[in-house]
């Protein structure tokens, strides 16, 4: 095989969130949607893949002090760096081996700019995913299926070395899934009621705003709920959910958003939780707590003397830790159970973790973790390529919020619109004027997706949007 590209363009489409979302330190209300046009030419066919992603504030690097514009520079420089890689590169003999190339060469200029790996690594991920579409495009198959029959020349070994020789197909299941729990998010200025909206602040889109809306209009079973790290108002609030969700099958995930800088608090936060007897039936449906410690700390070695000597720690994973491909090794050895996938932080890597994950859990008999969180996706293409993962990987439930934070595709032309609905129609339903998604009994089918080239099954057409160097982040009118 044989893959050369011949052109990236990169494109703008501005966002505003239906209410602020605020995770962490960090209130999303409106962002740039990029989308990264990549032009190539694989085994003498030439195809045209996307990719997409929201730029967030806060996440990829999470310093306090820097405003938002200093965010977006630092995440357009790195995808700039990574497209120029992608377009001076020579001919590859797999999508594996070019995007290697480029790994190497970002991490190697990332090194002089003191850039962290789940940064520069963020800027990989778009061409990674392009090239992906566009050799499942050119070969005429699916995600699913370039996967399981090693068609993108995965190198196991190279990311995880007891992988060393094996291929995926030995341990992703033998079919992607068809459908996909949604574990909704409780943010943490989310209503919760709707006593608890400001009439100024009321939507009139049609969509659900409370979480007690969200739980009856998509019937969920599966929560990720936001920590604020006050043991008083996170029980207050941890009871209020329970009882929403009484009656009511409900597994959920707590997220501590890197909020401590040693274990010591978050196991006093933990205890105080766990101790109140009013929470003891719906702590029975926790399935893990994530990333409670900072990014900086979370896999140092005191973290992993503190978790060696907690016997009834609850099981923890890593998120904004798992900067680096070695990350989630570290992360088991310090004593967490696993580690979490987003497209943004490298579809090769979520697969070599997936497979890494089952590979450890066949051999210890522990069950291992890697789980599926959001930023806030939205299709027609971020969401879609990272449910074509989920489904590949097997990963049976994921945290979605665009859904929720965003008017569904409503920010999109009309002609777009019609092409989700009528190549998506099981996962998007008309929700008076624009599509949604279509959670029903807390689940999406992604039938249509795991059935497309990667994720969205149409021509997309990315050049109507602002071309990025014509883009100013004074446009977002924050």
């Amino acid at each position: 095989m044989s893959i050369e590209v011949k052109d990236v363009q990169m494109h703008v489409l501005n966002m505003r969130t239906r209410f602020p979302f605020k995770y962490g330190i960090a209130s999303l209300v409106a962002l740039p949607h990029l989308f990264v046009r990549v032009d190539a030419e694989i085994d003498g066919r030439r195809a045209v893949g996307v990719a997409a992603d929201g730029l967030p504030p806060k996440w990829f690097t999470k310093n306090p002090e820097a405003p938002f514009e200093s965010d977006l520079d630092e995440m357009l420089a790195v995808i700039g760096n990574a497209t120029k890689l992608t377009e001076d590169s020579e001919t590859s003999g797999s999508v594996y081996e070019l995007w290697q190339h480029i790994y190497e060469g970002q991490s190697s200029w990332a090194a002089s700019m003191a850039y962290p790996p789940l940064l520069w690594g963020f800027g990989v991920s778009l061409v990674e995913r392009a090239l992906i579409d566009a050799f499942c495009r050119a070969q005429e198959t699916t995600f699913a299926n370039a996967v399981r029959e090693d068609g993108l020349g995965v190198d196991l070994g190279a990311i995880h070395p007891e992988l060393g020789g094996t291929k995926a197909a030995e341990f992703l299941p033998a079919d992607p899934l068809s459908d996909i729990r949604v574990r909704h998010t409780v943010g943490l200025a989310d209503p919760l009621t709707a006593a608890d909206i400001q009439e100024e602040d009321r939507l009139t889109d049609g969509l659900p705003h409370s979480l007690e809306e969200n739980i009856q209009t998509y019937g969920l079973t599966h929560l990720k709920i936001k920590l604020c790290g006050d043991a008083d108002a996170d029980r207050a609030r941890l009871k209020q959910i329970a009882g929403l969700m009484s009656g009511r099958q409900c597994e959920f995930t707590l997220d501590g958003n890197e909020q401590y800088t040693e274990l010591a608090p978050f196991r006093a936060l933990w205890e105080a939780i766990r101790s109140d007897t009013e929470l003891d039936a719906f702590l029975g449906g926790l399935i893990f707590v994530e990333q409670p410690l900072h990014r900086d700390v979370a896999l140092s070695d005191e973290a992993q003397a503190v978790l060696s000597d907690w016997g009834d720690c609850p099981p923890m994973i890593i998120d904004e830790s798992d900067g680096s491909l070695d990350s989630s090794r570290r992360a088991l050895e310090c004593g967490y159970v696993g580690t979490s996938h987003k497209n943004c932080k490298g579809i090769f890597k979520g697969v070599a973790n997936a497979c890494l994950m089952a590979r450890r859990a066949t051999e210890t008999g522990i069950p291992h973790i890697l789980s599926s969180e959001d930023l806030a996706n939205v299709g027609p293409v971020a969401l879609t390529q990272d449910l074509a993962v989920l489904a590949t990987l097997g990963i049976s439930h994921s945290e979605r919020n665009g859904h929720h934070y965003f008017a569904g595709l409503s920010m999109f032309p009309d002609d777009v619109q019609g092409q989700i609905e009528s190549h998506h129609g099981t996962l998007y339903r008309s929700e008076g004027a624009f599509p949604t998604l279509a959670v029903t009994d807390g689940r999406l089918d992604v039938s249509s997706v795991v059935m497309a080239p990667f994720g969205y099954a149409f021509d997309l057409d990315t050049t109507r949007y602002t071309p990025l160097d014509e883009w100013s982040a004074d446009s977002l009118d924050l």
